[in-house]
Formats: C-alpha cells, structure tokens, sequence
C-alpha cells in the first residue's frame, strides 16, 4: 500500500506542477496563488485514492474523490469557503494538459497492443473525433445564434 502511495503522490505532484504552468501560461494566473489549490486539490485526489484502495467494496476511486470534494466545498462545512477560492485559482481546462499527456503516454507504452487494433481502429478513431468536433461546431453556433451572440 506505501509503494501505491508513494507512487501517488509522485504522479499528482508531476501533475499538479505541469497544471500550474499551464495555469500561468494559459490563464495567467501566477503558480504562487494556485499552489493553495493545487495542494487541496492533491490532496483531495489523494485520500479518494487511498479510499478506494482499502474499502473493500469495489467502487472507482473517482466516485470518492469526488464525493469529498463535493463534501469538502458545501457551504457550512468549516472551510468550504477556503477551498472554494483557492480551488478556483487553478483553471480547470488546465488540468486537462497533463491528464491527456499522462493517458497519451499510457497508450504508447501499450503500443503493440495498439497496433493489434489494425487501421480499422485508427478510421474509426478519427471518425469519432470529427463527430465530436462537429457536434460541439453545431452546437455551439446553434445555442449562439439562439442567443444573438452571432
């Protein structure tokens, strides 16, 4: 259980830096004022994981971490109001950096397994790319021609 901690913590300390830079670069917002908020954010991430690792019924680590940051951020609990506004220092698109990094790399070290998949897999990937990239086109110029934005 130490070794999954440690390893933990490792990954969410690369994570949480690669985020504050990317929080600085793309939302200048200076990595000195998001730290608080990374750290809670760790943290939250942290004790999720451990939650998940030593309750024995078989629930993904994500419906934990969640449910404490949902707990930790409701107004009236002693510090919500501390972990909202230094939570909402670190922009949360830029979380997704490092995230899609990490999978991205997860997938390359798997890549014979990927190959496996055949060309089929890669037409079938961009198919689903472009849907989504259309849908959210369509969308997005559907909601704002509804509000007169364009």
């Amino acid at each position: 259980m130490l070794k999954h901690i440690q390893e933990w913590i490792m990954v969410l300390a690369i994570v949480g830096a690669i985020t504050l830079i990317g929080n600085w670069v793309g939302y200048n917002i200076m990595p000195v004022k998001a730290i608080p908020g990374m750290i809670v954010l760790i943290l939250i991430s942290l004790v999720g994981l451990i939650l998940g690792k030593i309750i024995p019924i078989q629930i993904p680590a994500v419906a934990y971490i969640s449910l404490i940051a949902i707990i930790v951020s409701i107004p009236g609990v002693p510090g919500a109001e501390k972990v909202i506004e230094w939570t909402s220092e670190v922009n949360m698109l830029a979380i997704c950096t490092p995230i899609l990094a990490y999978a991205g790399i997860a997938i390359g070290r798997s890549w014979a397994d990927f190959r496996k998949l055949g060309w089929r897999s890669i037409v079938v990937g961009m198919c689903v790319l472009l849907g989504t990239y259309l849908g959210s086109a369509i969308i997005a110029e559907v909601i704002l021609h509804w509000q007169g934005i364009i």
